[in-house]
C-alpha cells in the first residue's frame, strides 16, 4: 500500500491569474506528484464536501451560511482577500473533508498528507487571510467531540502565526496549538497558542532545524498526543513572496522530514496539512509543497508503515 493521499478536482476551480493567492497550486501540485511517479491520479483520495454540523463545531452557524450563499458583508469579503464564488464556496468546504480525510486516514495507517489544508487564520465568525474555515480547529474538535482521540497537538510551521486556530481552541485543554512564525509577519495583532515560537527574519536552515528539534524533543513527551496535524507551510522558503525566513528546499525536506521522524518514533500518527506557500512561478511553488509528501512517502517506505 502506498502513502495515503487525499485531493479533489474542485481545489483549483477558476481564478484571477493576476491574483495574489495561488489557487491553481493544488492542481498542479497533483500534476507534480503523479508525473514524478509518486502516485496516479486513480490512487488519490477523493474526500466528501465537509457537513454544516461539523463545520459548527468551530465556527458560527450564521457565518457559515453567510458565506456558503455568497452573503458576506464588505468588510468580511475584505478580510478574506478572495473573490466569491460558487466554486469557491465548493472548494471551500470540500477541502475541510478533506483535511478530516486526512486525520482519518493518519489514524488507520500512522501518516497521511493532504494536498490542501492548513486555512490557520479563519475564526468563528470571520474569514481572513485567505482563509474561511479553520479546518485546523474544525478536524480538532471533531476527533475529540466523536472520541476518535483524547488529545490533538497541532505543530504549525507556516510563517505566519496561527491565529485563528489560537482563538478558536483557546478554551479546549486537549488541543495543543503550537506556532513556530516569524515574529515580525502577518498578523499584525498576534493571538495566544499554547506555544508561540516566535523566529527572527533571515533566519535558515541550521537554526530553525534547531528550533524544531527542540520543540517536539519537549512537547511530544509533554503532553503524548494521539494525533499530530503538521501544517508544512512553505512559505519559510527563501523565495516566497511574503516569508522573512530563509529555508533552502534542503531545509523545507529536513524539516518535514524530522516532524515525521519525531512523531512516528513515539509512535504518534501525523496528518500533513500544506499550509502557505506564494510564489509568481506556480510550478515552481507546486515543486515546493510537494516537499512533504517526498518527505512522507520516503518515511512511510523506510518505516513500512500501512
Amino acid at each position: 500500500m502506498r502513502l495515503p493521499l487525499v485531493y479533489h478536482d474542485d481545489y483549483s476551480p477558476p481564478f484571477p491569474a493576476t491574483h495574489r493567492f495561488p489557487m491553481e497550486k493544488f492542481r498542479l501540485l497533483r500534476d507534480h506528484l503523479v508525473d514524478s511517479g509518486l502516485t496516479t491520479d486513480a490512487e488519490l483520495l477523493r474526500p466528501e464536501s465537509c457537513s454544516a454540523a461539523i463545520l459548527a463545531l468551530s465556527h458560527c452557524p450564521a457565518y457559515i451560511d453567510r458565506f456558503r450563499s455568497g452573503a458576506l458583508a464588505h468588510e468580511e469579503q475584505r478580510r478574506l482577500g478572495l473573490p466569491w464564488s460558487e466554486a469557491l464556496a465548493r472548494r471551500t468546504v470540500r477541502a475541510v473533508g478533506g483535511s478530516l480525510l486526512t486525520a482519518e486516514k493518519a489514524l488507520e495507517h500512522g501518516l497521511a498528507c493532504h494536498l490542501a489544508g492548513g486555512t490557520h487564520h479563519a475564526h468563528y465568525d470571520h474569514p481572513a487571510g485567505f482563509c474561511i474555515f479553520n479546518d485546523l480547529a474544525v478536524v480538532s474538535q471533531y476527533l475529540l467531540q466523536s472520541g476518535k482521540v483524547g488529545r490533538v497537538l497541532i505543530f504549525d510551521c507556516d510563517v505566519h502565526q496561527g491565529d485563528g486556530t489560537a482563538r478558536l481552541l483557546a478554551d479546549t485543554p486537549e488541543a495543543i496549538t503550537v506556532s513556530l512564525h516569524c515574529e515580525s509577519n502577518f498578523p499584525a495583532r498576534k493571538a495566544h497558542s499554547d506555544w508561540d515560537i516566535p523566529l527572527p527574519k533571515g533566519m535558515g536552515d541550521t537554526a530553525y532545524l534547531q528550533v524544531v528539534n527542540d520543540a517536539l524533543n519537549y512537547l511530544l513527551p509533554l503532553y503524548r498526543p494521539d494525533i499530530v496535524l503538521y501544517d508544512a507551510g512553505v512559505d519559510v522558503h527563501r523565495d516566497d513572496a511574503l516569508g522573512y525566513l530563509q529555508l533552502t528546499d534542503a531545509g523545507v525536506a529536513a524539516r518535514d522530514t524530522a516532524v515525521l521522524d519525531h512523531c512516528l518514533g513515539r509512535d504518534i500518527p501525523v496528518a500533513g496539512l500544506i499550509g502557505g506557500g506564494y510564489d509568481k512561478d506556480r510550478h515552481k511553488l507546486a515543486r515546493r509543497h510537494a516537499i512533504l509528501h517526498q518527505s512522507a512517502d520516503t518515511v512511510w517506505r523506510e518505516r513500512g508503515l500501512g
